[in-house]
């Protein structure tokens, strides 16, 4: 009878313990990937119904976790008002005019027209080049001085001198600059691209532009408080907006190219346009569950694990498929997270900190829904301690080396990196910090409300074919339909990665102390209580 109670506890056992390597028929982990990233989900857009059927999966599987309801009214839910903005470009015109004469630029080939912010209908200003649009007086640079940008529209070019940190001049292009602008009386913004810094290429941005933009209809949350002309440019075509200026665009590629500062001029010529768009209001929830601390104290801090549901929904075809699925950007975060919640469920765990579970909506249309939770959070807002955030980390080879974006402005990065060393994995600097990413994701929400915050990538070595492989991605498959089921991926390294953030995720849950960010870090100036910042 041994050998038959013997094969059928073995029998019993789930299939992932039966193999060293897990398949996608056997991954948990790959299992709500391939539910979140499935066709039926339509690409999981903001405010669509495939998003709303995305949320009420995750809420499920919160609860499943044990997870009680940290949103509105006793449900899972944070209801989040937003307002969708839709640029008609075949109807809409934009031209440079110069001594009266208008020569056009086409809307898509040329240039592509925002639509995150309100665009004003008509608009015609001179333009004038201000540099990296950099402003930063404490730090002893400012693209903005001297300049009367009045009535004009401003043109920028991404980057910075060498002379700033990576933290500082990417603050700057994301937050302080709208601010600046406005401040200054500008009606619009230009911006150039920086060929080696960009994510995708052009054909593939123009196809994205056709899908809605959106900004919280909260207007304390906007980032403009009236429209705002804004564009970017196809590198090929910029030249044409310093054909009257007595400088070449080539030139200020190499000046970036070699963080050098960059010369500030009138381009001689205006610029004339007509924006076409409909604007409709639309609600869009983020899903929070909530594990709730055991220490008496200490459960009245809450450590938020955070990833975006949301991605692009459904677009312009690329190789037949217009159903952008986004499989690790970020079912994959997503699903990590709902991993981790279940095994805290399952291991019994009573963390001492309480722990928020937030799967967010508006990440790709400007970190909307994050920015709606850490300004009017669902728990007391000083009571948030720190974020993890998961964004597209990327398991396609094995863990060995992991990337923790703001490893060195905190003691949650202290924590990070000591956690990975302890599980035998090294930690590498970002490689290229001129791609902003540490402010391009969720957590930056929460920086910008002083709590110490990381996000977690598993990274290759430099010079690598891991690192070849990661950069392949971006190329063909982010921000694309192909980011879906059928593209390989190292679901051990996924189940690894699952399980450092559970030890990550106890480690911060137990401390004795909060974390807090060094002194010397750049972003310890948001922080709201000088004892959030060590000594």
């Amino acid at each position: 009878m041994r050998p038959i109670l013997l094969a059928a506890a073995i029998a019993a056992l789930p299939l992932t313990a039966l193999s060293a390597e897990p398949t996608k028929d056997t991954s948990a982990w790959w299992g709500h990937i391939k539910v979140l990233a499935s066709n039926g989900y339509e690409g999981r857009l903001t405010g669509s119904p495939g998003y709303m059927k995305a949320a009420r999966y995750v809420a499920a599987k919160f609860k499943a976790a044990g997870l009680k309801p940290g949103g509105d009214k006793g449900t899972y839910f944070q209801s989040v008002g937003y307002l969708e903005e839709n640029v008609d470009a075949a109807h809409s015109t934009v031209a440079l005019v110069d001594a009266g004469k208008a020569t056009p630029l086409a809307v898509g080939p040329d240039l592509i027209l925002g639509s995150r912010d309100a665009q004003p209908a008509t608009v015609e200003a001179p333009l004038v080049f201000i540099g990296y649009g950099l402003h930063l007086p404490e730090a002893g640079y400012d693209d903005f001085a001297g300049q009367d940008l009045k009535g004009k529209i401003v043109v920028i070019l991404g980057g910075g001198p060498d002379t700033l940190s990576a933290a500082l001049k990417s603050h700057a292009s994301s937050t302080e600059l709208p601010k600046a602008i406005e401040a200054a009386g500008a009606v619009g913004v230009v911006r150039l691209l920086n060929p080696k810094a960009m994510d995708i290429p052009w054909p593939r941005m123009i196809g994205n532009s056709s899908q809605p933009g959106m900004r919280l209809a909260a207007p304390d949350l906007q980032t403009y408080h009236g429209p705002m002309f804004a564009a970017q440019v196809n590198p090929e075509s910029a030249q044409k907006l310093f054909a009257k200026s007595g400088h070449t665009y080539a030139e200020l590629l190499a000046l970036a190219d070699a963080h050098k500062p960059l010369p500030r001029f009138a381009l001689n010529q205006s610029l004339k346009a007509s924006v076409v768009t409909q604007t409709h209001a639309i609600a869009s929830p983020n899903v929070v569950g909530v594990l709730p601390g055991s220490d008496p104290t200490l459960k009245a801090q809450y450590v938020v694990v955070s990833a975006h549901l949301d991605h692009l929904g459904v677009g312009e075809p690329i190789q037949g498929d217009k159903v952008y699925h986004g499989a690790m950007d970020n079912a994959a975060g997503v699903a990590a997270m709902i991993e981790t919640a279940k095994a805290l469920h399952a291991t019994h765990a009573h963390p001492k900190r309480s722990i928020v579970f937030v799967a967010i909506a508006g990440e790709e249309k400007g970190l909307l829904g994050s920015k709606a939770f850490a300004e009017h959070p669902t728990v007391k807002k000083s009571s948030i301690v720190a974020d993890i955030n998961m964004d597209e980390f990327l398991p396609l080879f094995p863990l060995k080396h992991l990337l923790i974006l703001g490893e060195g402005e905190s003691t949650l990065g202290d924590a990070a990196r000591e956690v990975a060393a302890a599980r035998g994995y090294d930690t590498l600097p970002d490689p290229a910090p001129d791609r902003n990413i540490f402010v391009r994701s969720d957590q930056y929400s929460f920086i910008k409300t002083g709590v110490p915050s990381v996000a977690l990538k598993v990274e290759g070595l430099p010079g690598s074919p891991e690192a070849q492989m990661d950069k392949d991605w971006n190329t063909y498959r982010y921000h694309a339909p192909q980011d879906d089921l059928s593209q390989p991926v190292d679901l051990k390294s996924a189940d690894d990665f699952d399980a450092y953030l559970l030890a990550l995720l106890n480690h911060v849950a137990d401390a004795k102390a909060r974390p807090v960010w060094h002194k010397d870090s750049f972003f310890a100036r948001f922080a709201t209580s000088p004892t959030a910042v060590g000594s």
